[in-house]
């Protein structure tokens, strides 16, 4: 098992959790819905003295993925998302930067399903697509770790919104249900706004379960 370190800074308009995911006994690591101000986590990676391998979205919205391509240059890493998910970062309406700021618009330059493992920075993670913010929302749970990155699918006693485009309330309450139902309740989880949680606490406090 991979000795892991997660750090996150709250980034963008809209308090986004980027975080930094560090294999402690390689110092390789994962960057998670690079938010914004691409200087501030170049400077959150040389503290931490890490090696960037991969950046991961959980979706396309612009609020987790406005510093994901310069991140993707700065370190020579790819960027991974759902496959669904490249209509919505591809079309401005789509991610909402057309709604709330300019216009902006990226590719992912590797595309994931349900069900993938990926083997980056030596930890093995699981893609659970979880449709209902977006339609090509994903968690991405590190099994040997018991942790999971939600994204907007799952927030402490809450979830995301189901009213922009590609959202539905029927996706999310279904989402939720399969992350509550197949993961440990020791599993931590880590969403894209505010505060951490737990598998149990959200079995017992989300008024999804």
């Amino acid at each position: 098992m991979a000795k892991i370190e997660i750090r996150n800074l709250v980034l963008g308009m809209v308090a986004t959790n980027t975080y930094f995911v560090m294999n402690q006994q390689t110092k390789e690591m994962l960057l998670i819905d690079p938010a914004d101000e691409p200087e501030t986590m170049e400077q959150q990676v040389l503290r931490m003295e890490g090696e960037p391998k991969a950046v991961l979205l959980t979706h396309g919205h612009f609020d987790h993925m406005m510093a994901a391509s310069a991140c993707a240059a700065k370190y020579g890493i790819s960027v991974y998302a759902h496959e669904l998910e490249e209509e919505v970062l591809e079309n401005a309406q789509y991610n909402l930067s057309g709604r709330w700021m300019h216009a902006y618009t990226m590719k992912a330059d590797r595309l994931v399903k349900d069900g993938d493992i990926l083997n980056l920075a030596g930890f093995r993670i699981c893609v659970y697509h979880t449709p209902g913010h977006t339609q090509g929302s994903v968690c991405y749970y590190l099994p040997e770790e018991a942790v999971l990155f939600s994204g907007d699918t799952i927030f402490a006693q809450s979830y995301g919104r189901t009213d922009f485009p590609t959202s539905s309330m029927k996706d999310m309450q279904k989402s939720v249900a399969k992350i509550l139902l197949k993961l440990p309740d020791n599993t931590d989880i880590y969403p894209g706004h505010n505060e951490a949680t737990t598998i149990a606490i959200e079995k017992r406090y989300n008024p999804l379960a």
